[in-house]
């Protein structure tokens, strides 16, 4: 698996705030990686290419300032060489409203390229597009095409950081076609370093390599040694890909090489920080050079911190010590890498950089582990995890919309500290203590999903929702709660009983796991076959099984699911014991975190109910002739109103809402759960409703002092195998401020959908029942039903987040 994160070099400079202290602003050199590499300062390498010809108001009014606008780019070039880039921001802001006034729009672009490069160092990307946008509507006239090849250049270069690929090509291809009529080998190589980078992204490996080499040849001619540099890591990063590690040595070897002509500098540092690891990533590739290429990664690892040193630079310095300590791990040195991994966290602390320092507290950790120190191990990650908190969300956006890649930086961290300590409760014999132990393990997994919930919605409707509820400590009588935690190794079960927390380790590995939940999922939508049914036996001894007897003994009823991974794609509803459907014997429901829940019963007296949906064929998608029958049948049983049709549009649902409090608010249409958010929808007469439209739309509820009790989305559906958009599916309820959230992971025939709904409304009036138990019988009714008994019919119905 391959993950371009030094593309992702851009945003972990924004988390640590090490751009490049150029003298003059230009344009910057991005590079990528083949695999997770946050634990370097990136350069921001697009380094001042013709920094006079790109931006020479600046360099002129350096030295002869001339007005209240030229002065007030000079404070901003000054305070951002010295890392005041919240100052810069505002003073090149300043001088382009100044310079607007004046009507010097050629100027005016100028700073507010200038003023987008200080927002995107302090992480503010919507604000350096924004103001790039602007940039690039001034110079749509300018007679100066190498300026506006600029512009473009810099504004498709932040839609790659981005990951906003297709936008990213528009106005890079732009630009290059700009550049073909000008001299400008600078501009070019920066420009062709970019190109390269999307091809890369786009899996046009060799484009991207022709791409990298044309950029070093360029960027020699322009005598710029550090863009070439990084072209050619760049170049031995393709070759990785395009499983060539002898040429991919080469590069980096000639990069070495040419590493040494510059003269010494934070930049340099940083060069051979890269040269370390990539020396590093041939190791597997390699094996027979390991002891070489161990060598050479140590040795320009140590000169790079010897340089950072020499410049009192402590952050670097805390990047390249800790990569040394990584280094010296994976030779088993274990005395040599706990010293070099302190040495880094004393770096990183001296100059109080959180983005250095977790991930070193990190690794003091496993290493810590590895030596049989389990204690300290723990308390060092959780010092880790404590670090990493406040600047969560940068590094999580340093990582977002890697949809080619599995990896999360942040996931092993929480993974590796429960595995710690459910070992830690195995080796004491103190009932209270391993409940604590317990505990703890199932807190840290609970963060874990709080924050992979708020990182793919990337807004704070988690925050929100957990400020309102109070944590769920105690459970309703003949509950309990199963909360698998994956590992490499093996599934772990830790189930909430009345008496407290039970652990069960299961031997089957991730891997064996998700082949198993795959082939399940697959074939329990085929309705004309019984493929499923080992699956279904077999996910049951691995999940349900091990807990029959206390689920006999405690008088368990209902059974509340917090999937983790794959375990989010399949109807739990339909394992089978060799006899029976576990929902023959229990009610079902899922939620993606146990302090994601709202505990509260609904209020049936007072609920009132918006319907709505589609019958119709529309823009493509088939008609869908039941759900007026299932609107018609759920409006004998509440008061409320309805949207039908042509009047299920945005606009209608929208002025509805305003104008009236609805507790249930049912949707029967057509609807989408992908990997990313942006790209779900529920389809509208005219259009297409997006979740974050959703969200706005019904928003409000989330301050009302009834909130939305329960969202029903029927005809849904997710992609097989697709963790992410089960998470999607999973979160909408939270995402929309309601309590309960009725589902499908997969389109069913549409009158089996409509049979099951108006069943389940009806059993939700009675007040005995939870809504659990009302979409238990609803199911049950469909699978005592000779036609529609198979699975596929009834089990894609999930009750999520609030179970009572």
């Amino acid at each position: 698996m391959h993950d371009y994160t030094q593309l992702r070099g851009l945003s972990w400079l924004m988390v640590m705030n090490q751009v490049n202290r150029l003298k003059v602003f230009g344009v910057r050199c991005l590079t990528f990686s083949l695999q997770p590499e946050p634990l370097q300062p990136k350069p921001l390498a697009r380094l001042l290419l013709l920094a006079a010809v790109l931006i020479p108001s600046i360099t002129i009014s350096a030295s002869v300032p001339s007005s209240p606008a030229d002065d007030a780019m000079v404070q901003g070039t000054q305070a951002f060489q010295r890392g005041s880039y919240d100052e810069a921001l505002g003073k090149w802001k300043e001088a382009a409203r100044q310079y607007e006034t004046q009507g010097q729009a050629h100027q005016q672009s100028q700073a507010l390229v200038a003023a987008a490069r200080a927002a995107e160092a302090i992480g503010q990307i919507r604000n350096a597009l924004q103001l790039l946008e602007l940039a690039s509507a001034l110079v749509q006239h300018e007679p100066d095409a190498l300026w506006r090849a600029t512009v473009l250049t810099q504004l498709g270069h932040t839609y790659l950081t981005t990951r906003q690929l297709d936008a990213a090509s528009l106005y890079l291809t732009q630009a290059r076609d700009l550049t073909q009529g000008v001299s400008s080998p600078a501009l070019t190589a920066s420009l062709l370093n970019d190109l390269g980078i999307l091809h890369a992204l786009q899996n046009r490996h060799t484009e991207a390599l022709t791409d990298f080499t044309d950029a070093v040849q360029l960027a020699k001619q322009a005598g710029l040694p550090l863009v070439a540099l990084h072209t050619r890591l760049n170049a031995a990063r393709t070759t990785l890909l395009l499983n060539q590690p002898a040429n991919s040595r080469i590069w980096i070897d000639q990069a070495l090489e040419h590493v040494d002509v510059l003269p010494p500098s934070r930049e340099k540092s940083n060069g051979l920080m890269s040269i370390g690891l990539l020396y590093r990533r041939l190791l597997p590739s390699l094996p027979d050079l390991h002891a070489p290429l161990v060598l050479r990664s140590a040795g320009a690892l140590q000169e790079a911190a010897g340089l950072a040193e020499q410049f009192g630079d402590a952050r670097t310095l805390s990047f390249a010590l800790g990569h040394l300590g990584f280094l010296y791990e994976l030779e088993q040195r274990l005395d040599e890498a706990l010293s070099f991994t302190r040495r880094a966290i004393f770096s990183a602390q001296s100059v109080d950089a959180p983005e250095s320092l977790y991930r070193w507290q990190w690794q003091l950790g496993r290493q810590l582990a590895a030596v049989g120190n389990l204690d300290g191990a723990i308390d060092s990650y959780r010092q880790a995890a404590a670090t990493l908190q406040p600047i969560r969300p940068a590094v999580a956006g340093a990582a977002a919309d890697s949809s080619w890649s599995d990896e999360d930086p942040i996931r092993p961290l929480f993974f590796e500290l429960s595995d710690l300590l459910l070992r830690r409760a195995g080796l004491t014999d103190d009932a209270p203590a391993t409940q604590e132990y317990l505990r703890l393990a199932r807190d840290t997994i609970e963060t874990y999903k709080a924050t992979e919930l708020r990182d793919y919605f990337r807004d704070d409707c988690v925050d929100t929702l957990q400020a309102r509820i109070t944590k769920l400590d105690t459970l309703a009588a003949g509950t309990a709660v199963v909360y698998p935690i994956v590992f490499a190794d093996r599934l772990e079960l830790l189930v909430s009983f009345p008496n407290g927390l039970k652990r069960l380790s299961i031997p089957v590995s991730s891997a064996r796991l998700t082949q198993e939940v795959r082939a399940f999922r697959k074939t329990v939508e085929k309705r004309t076959t019984r493929e499923y049914l080992p699956h279904a036996q077999q996910l049951y001894a691995w999940l349900i099984r091990p807990l029959e007897p206390d689920l006999a003994s405690f008088g368990i009823d209902t059974l509340v699911f917090i999937p983790d991974g794959p375990l989010r794609t399949v109807p739990m509803a339909a394992l089978h014991d060799g006899r029976q459907f576990l929902i023959e014997k229990f009610a079902v429901a899922a939620t993606p975190g146990l302090n994601l829940t709202d505990p509260k019963p609904i209020d049936r007296a007072k609920v009132r109910l918006l319907t709505s949906g589609l019958t119709r064929a529309v823009q493509g998608f088939p008609s869908l002739p039941f759900v007026e029958e299932e609107i018609n049948a759920i409006r004998t049983l509440y008061q409320g109103d309805q949207l039908l049709n042509t009047e299920f549009s945005t606009p209608r649902l929208e002025q509805e809402l305003k104008d009236h409090s609805y507790g249930i608010l049912h949707i029967a249409t057509h609807g989408w759960f992908a990997s990313d958010t942006t790209q779900s929808y529920l389809l509208t007469y005219n259009g297409k409703l997006t979740i974050d439209e959703l969200n706005r739309l019904i928003g409000l509820f989330r301050y009302r002092k009834d909130p939305l009790e329960l969202l029903t989305l029927s005809a849904c559906q997710t992609g097989i195998g697709d963790d992410r958009s089960a998470l999607g599916l999973a979160g909408v309820a939270i995402k929309a401020g309601a309590r309960s959230a009725l589902a499908t992971l997969w389109f069913i025939n549409d009158e089996a959908s409509a049979t099951l709904v108006s069943e389940f409304y009806r059993e939700l009036r009675n007040p005995k029942l939870s809504k659990a138990q009302a979409l238990q019988h609803a199911q049950q009714k469909l699978l005592a039903d000779r036609v529609y008994e198979h699975p596929a019919y009834w089990s894609p119905f999930l009750l999520l987040n609030n179970w009572l």
